[in-house]
């Protein structure tokens, strides 16, 4: 589950920064969730700036259904096409009603897709859709959980469309439903989904596993996430169909090639993210989530960040760009005019430290400031290559903090004020070499 500093934007910036890491810029990022941070105001952009992404680079939001999220693979998809490369990021935080099914089997997740024509790990060889009106799964705005309709009714909406959908895609692709060598199914009607296997004729054993008990349904995000675990372990010219059920069905077949191997060495897997968590107790849940009020920390709330300073340390604040001295090679953090060392004016390169790993120099456990999961943990860290600065800590065990520790960058929701959301950096403590799926 999604800590209490994290939301679908601070989620896709994760995934993103994996899925980009050692290769070119994209051209384009799409974003798809059913939980925005916002409404009316661009969530992508956030995640465009957290990147460091380039001006004249294109940043779009598909929001509010589960089907946004095969909306944004398909238009990656036509962007490629085009001869652009486009990251698609699909993110979701799963909130249920307490006692509920959708409490008790929902996950938050969050994974990025690069669509390109360069280092290709897995070509799209067909894509089909199949459309349809009818209610099994709702939403009014403003709430925080979902209503569902009685559960044999989606089933027998849904299994027809696969099987249109399924045959249209295996025309195309020229193949047959034997050449399928892994079937991953994506949906929130488990029933459904269920019976795909069945209704297209593909044994058991080659449907992969929907990580249920791993990650729960992570909805807008599960496709993304589910493809990447099949991609953990497939192998070169591997047939895999990815067939989701959301408002109908679509359908996108995809052949490894024989990249992906040589791509996957020294990245984590699906499952080996998913296994590095933190138990959290049910209260501490509830109240992330907004269910349970609890006493505030006893300091002034937070003001609520302003648009025009945001906006003027854009670099620093979303992309964690700092500046070295020219004259002498000082990093300053954040970034500075003029050098602290030889004073030097306008003398500076900017440089991207959001990868760069750090090492805690010295730390402290606050108790009393403002936080949903007190206490903060503040560190003072040095960056590898210079530069020390002072920030919190995220997903840390203030028990078992240490100086030395070695750590790393992870954008993080600090809080929300006057319905603004403060975004910046946190460290935490290194995990395995970070990694990612084309």
């Amino acid at each position: 589950m999604a800590s209490y500093d994290q939301d679908t934007t601070s989620l896709g910036v994760e995934a993103a920064r994996r899925a980009v890491a050692g290769l070119p810029a994209p051209d384009a990022v799409v974003f798809a969730t059913t939980a925005p941070a916002y409404a009316d105001k661009t969530n992508a952009t956030a995640i465009h700036a957290a990147l460091g992404l380039d001006r004249a680079s294109a940043a779009f939001d598909m929001v509010g259904s589960v089907r946004s999220a095969m909306g944004a693979l398909r238009f990656a998809l036509d962007g490629c096409h085009a001869g652009r490369t486009t990251l698609a990021v699909l993110s979701d935080i799963r909130t249920g009603l307490p006692g509920g099914n959708d409490e008790a089997g929902g996950g938050d997740a969050a994974a990025a897709l690069l669509f390109g024509d360069e280092g290709v790990i897995a070509d799209v060889v067909a894509t089909s859709s199949a459309t349809a009106e009818f209610l099994d799964r709702w939403r009014t705005p403003g709430e925080s959980w979902s209503s569902v309709w009685e559960e044999r009714f989606g089933e027998t909406a849904y299994l027809p469309l696969v099987e249109a959908a399924v045959t249209d895609a295996l025309k195309e692709a020229g193949l047959a439903v034997g050449d399928i060598d892994r079937l991953v199914v994506a949906g929130l009607h488990e029933r459904a989904a269920r019976g795909v296997a069945r209704v297209v004729g593909v044994p058991k054993e080659r449907a992969s596993d929907e990580l249920g008990a791993v990650l729960g349904n992570t909805g807008c995000a599960q496709p993304g996430v589910l493809l990447a675990d099949a991609l953990d372990r497939a192998e070169d010219g591997e047939v895999i169909m990815l067939v989701t059920l959301a408002d109908g069905v679509e359908v996108v077949v995809f052949r490894a090639t024989e990249k992906l191997v040589a791509f996957r060495e020294g990245r984590p897997t699906v499952r080996e993210q998913a296994a590095a968590s933190m138990p959290v107790d049910y209260a501490a849940f509830l109240t992330w989530r907004g269910m349970l009020r609890r006493e505030p920390p006893r300091r002034p709330d937070p003001e609520r960040p302003a648009g025009p300073p945001s906006y003027r340390t854009e670099a620093w604040k979303f992309g964690f760009v700092a500046s070295r001295c020219l004259e002498c090679g000082t990093r300053h953090l954040p970034p500075d005019r003029v050098c602290l060392t030889c004073g030097a004016v306008d003398q500076m390169t900017p440089e991207r430290l959001a990868d760069v790993p750090a090492t805690i120099a010295t730390f402290t456990v606050d108790r009393l400031a403002f936080s949903l999961s007190p206490p903060v943990v503040v560190a003072v860290v040095d960056f590898d290559g210079g530069g020390r600065f002072q920030c919190e800590m995220a997903d840390v065990d203030r028990e078992q903090v240490a100086i030395g520790d070695r750590v790393e960058m992870t954008f993080r929701r600090f809080y929300t004020a006057g319905g603004v959301h403060n975004y910046f950096w946190k460290a935490r403590p290194a995990r395995a070499t970070s990694g990612g799926q084309d």
